[in-house]
């Protein structure tokens, strides 16, 4: 009798079946946040509470014991010089400046530790849990939107004490600082969906940064040089620690993704920001308040 002859299946389209599975599997692993043990956002969670308490009781203490120190604001516009005008028989402008307004320093000072104080509470309670996902995927949104407002406001409080007094350049370093800010959230949203770190956003936000600094040191440049009276020397100190301290964030932003040592761990870098925080606002803060406030 002849034999029957057997034939082996092909085995290409189970290999591939098992190849597409494990790639299925790999895909939705790299999609899923690593897990952190839960005590971790517990620790993180009592920091949160702690810290919010901390710069609210700061910013209750200036408002009650600051002695009452405004400062005006103003706008600057072109306008005729009847004098000139009428002695030349042609029109000629100057430039005038009119006062819109006074800011309480004491008030100010008190906005950036409420505007912390909020965002911490915020963090801790009704945000949570959004907080925590995000952290596992190394982002801290509340975080970069809560520097754009009280970092900005701290750099206005810089100015104003350095002379400017100019509405529209008190809005423009706002807004550079806002800025500088918000590519910090850039840089952990975009760097999602990269392969390998993007720096351009960091670029960015440390031009629109520097900046305003530039701008300080020009303004307390010209009242030294040109200036009748002198400079208090706090502002000095102001101008000096404070711009140490901005530049320490970006620092531990950029350890952060370089995963230097303890950086390596995203929640390193997250306690860092938040001393940080605290200590540069208490340290503009209270430097304000014995510099000027002091009753």
């Amino acid at each position: 009798m002849p034999q029957k002859k057997v034939t082996k299946q092909p085995q290409k389209s189970k290999t591939k079946r098992v190849a597409a599975a494990s790639a299925q599997k790999k895909t939705k692993a790299q999609k899923q946040p690593p897990k952190k043990p839960a005590n971790v956002f517990s620790n993180l969670r009592k920091w949160n509470i702690s810290l919010a308490v901390l710069h609210a009781v700061q910013a209750l203490i200036i408002v009650v014991i600051a002695r009452d120190v405004s400062v005006p604001v103003s706008t600057e516009f072109l306008t005729l010089n009847p004098l000139a005008t009428e002695a030349t028989g042609q029109p000629v402008l100057v430039q005038a400046t009119k006062s819109l307004f006074e800011v309480n320093l004491a008030y100010l000072v008190a906005v950036f530790f409420v505007m912390s104080a909020v965002a911490h509470t915020i963090m801790a309670t009704v945000y949570r849990k959004s907080y925590e996902t995000n952290l596992k995927l190394g982002v801290n949104k509340a975080r970069w939107i809560e520097y754009a407002a009280s970092a900005s406001t701290m750099i206005v409080a810089i100015a104003l004490l350095s002379g400017v007094y100019s509405l529209s350049l008190l809005i423009t370093l706002f807004g550079l600082i806002a800025i500088m800010n918000l590519m910090g959230l850039v840089m952990e949203v975009h760097n999602q969906t990269t392969k390998t770190t993007n720096w351009l956003s960091y670029v960015i936000g440390c031009l629109a940064g520097i900046l305003p600094w530039v701008v300080l040191a020009i303004y307390l440049w010209g009242a030294g040089i040109f200036g009748a009276g002198q400079v208090p020397t706090f502002v000095y100190w102001i101008y000096g620690s404070l711009f140490v301290f901005f530049n320490l964030f970006a620092i531990n932003m950029y350890l952060q993704y370089k995963k230097v040592g303890r950086w390596a761990d995203y929640m390193y870098g997250e306690k860092v920001y938040m001393i940080l925080s605290l200590v540069a606002k208490s340290a503009l803060a209270w430097q304000v308040f014995f510099g000027t406030l002091r009753p």
